[in-house]
């Protein structure tokens, strides 16, 4: 019997149909240390610009220490887990937990410092929402244009014929350069798109975030159902870059960053055109993050800064429209699920008693802050995505750590 062999001349895969593995970034979805190599080494990887600290003073965090680790966490599959397992499960790289205030916990693992830069994902479409709603609540942005009003590049494509409402909501229905509409293959094809070293052999498709948003066609009316997607949050940056006329960079900074009493500077990465990843190239420290939780939870304000408008803070929770962003789930649940989350100006709404929400991020990245509680945890983190490995639960552990605290005091 006579073993057949492969043809070695014949033309391999092409990149439409190569298998996802080739994309290099499918390691992260396997391997912690392959993810964390990303997580923490931005600067180091990709080129990026800074988000200037400004010359404000850090705001300050005073510290009342409380020993957080005895607490019990219910795991979905009826397990309960000490918190250091949920961080060990979670592959936990930071958290902070400020209480009224004050910092109560803080731990840095695996080579993280509190003034290490860390990536924070899609938490980062939380504050390019944040951007948005300030300059619509100023009057410089018109929330129901099309956002081909602003960009006439994209008329014709899914976000063009969108109004700016329903990028803030996640409300397009679109598919790219023809192909049928899959969240992970086209999440792995935007990292091709903003990371030369992560494209697969004989990659041919865009090569900027632009050329990527171009190829982008309806499928359905927008406005109509939410659709968990990173072309929503590019297409609305270039909308606030062509208001403003500056850097996503720039304008995170005047209005926010440099007002925040961070400690460090924050950056983006760019993609070959020098324009800033904004759905999620976003990096800043957990404490930097944290001061911006304490700000929103307050009303918008720091001490005597008013940095957010009171009426854009207070109503990120309350100020869900009607419709489809009242049901939504988060995007690796299974479509079975039901939909107890709301989703507003690109943050993630829990529907709970304390008025939470929160900025979340793929591998474990979090920021939530509930005013009920009192509270804000910033959690990063390099946890694999893959249906062999259980999310750590990490909202049952905020909200856990909410209750034990205020119970406390």
């Amino acid at each position: 019997m006579t073993e057949s062999v492969p043809d070695r001349t014949t033309t391999g895969p092409t990149t439409e149909t190569a298998p996802l593995g080739d994309l290099r970034w499918a390691r992260g979805y396997t391997d912690p240390a392959w993810v964390r190599r990303y997580t923490a080494a931005g600067r180091e990887i990709s080129p990026t610009r800074r988000v200037w600290r400004g010359r404000t003073p850090a705001h300050d965090l005073p510290a009342e220490p409380h020993d957080l680790d005895a607490l019990e966490i219910s795991a979905p599959d009826g397990s309960t887990l000490k918190l250091p397992e949920v961080f060990a499960a979670a592959q936990t790289d930071a958290v902070v937990v400020i209480h009224r205030g004050s910092l109560v916990y803080e731990r840095y693992l695996h080579g993280t410092e509190p003034h290490t830069p860390h990536f924070n994902a899609s938490a980062a479409k939380s504050y390019a929402g944040l951007m948005a709603a300030m300059l619509a609540h100023e009057g410089l942005l018109d929330r129901t244009a099309l956002t081909s009003h602003y960009v006439p590049e994209l008329a014709g494509t899914a976000f063009g014929d969108a109004r700016v409402d329903d990028l803030l909501h996640m409300g397009t229905q679109m598919s790219y350069a023809g192909r049928p509409f899959d969240k992970a293959v086209e999440a792995q094809r935007y990292f091709a798109v903003v990371g030369p070293q992560l494209r697969p052999y004989g990659y041919s498709g865009p090569t900027s975030i632009r050329e990527h948003l171009a190829t982008a066609r309806a499928t359905g009316a927008p406005g109509t159902g939410f659709r968990y997607e990173n072309g929503n949050v590019e297409a609305l940056a270039e909308v606030l870059r062509r208001v403003t006329g500056t850097t996503t960079s720039a304008l995170l900074s005047e209005l926010i960053w440099s007002r925040l009493g961070a400690e460090e500077d924050a950056y983006y990465t760019l993609d070959s055109d020098g324009v800033e990843a904004a759905c999620g190239g976003f990096s800043a420290t957990a404490r930097d993050v944290a001061r911006l939780g304490e700000m929103l939870r307050q009303g918008g304000a720091l001490g005597e800064r008013q940095i957010v408008p009171e009426a854009v803070a207070t109503t990120l929770a309350s100020g869900v429209p009607d419709g489809y962003p009242r049901r939504v789930r988060f995007p690796a649940a299974p479509p079975d699920s039901p939909a107890t989350l709301s989703y507003h100006d690109l943050w993630w709404i829990l529907n709970d008693p304390y008025d939470s929400f929160m900025a979340s991020g793929i591998h474990g990245q979090r920021l939530f802050v509930s005013p009920g509680l009192d509270l804000v945890v910033v959690h990063f983190g390099s946890q694999v995505m893959s249906p062999a490995v259980p999310p750590a639960p990490l909202v049952p552990a905020f909200f856990e750590i909410g209750t034990h605290l205020a119970g406390r005091n």
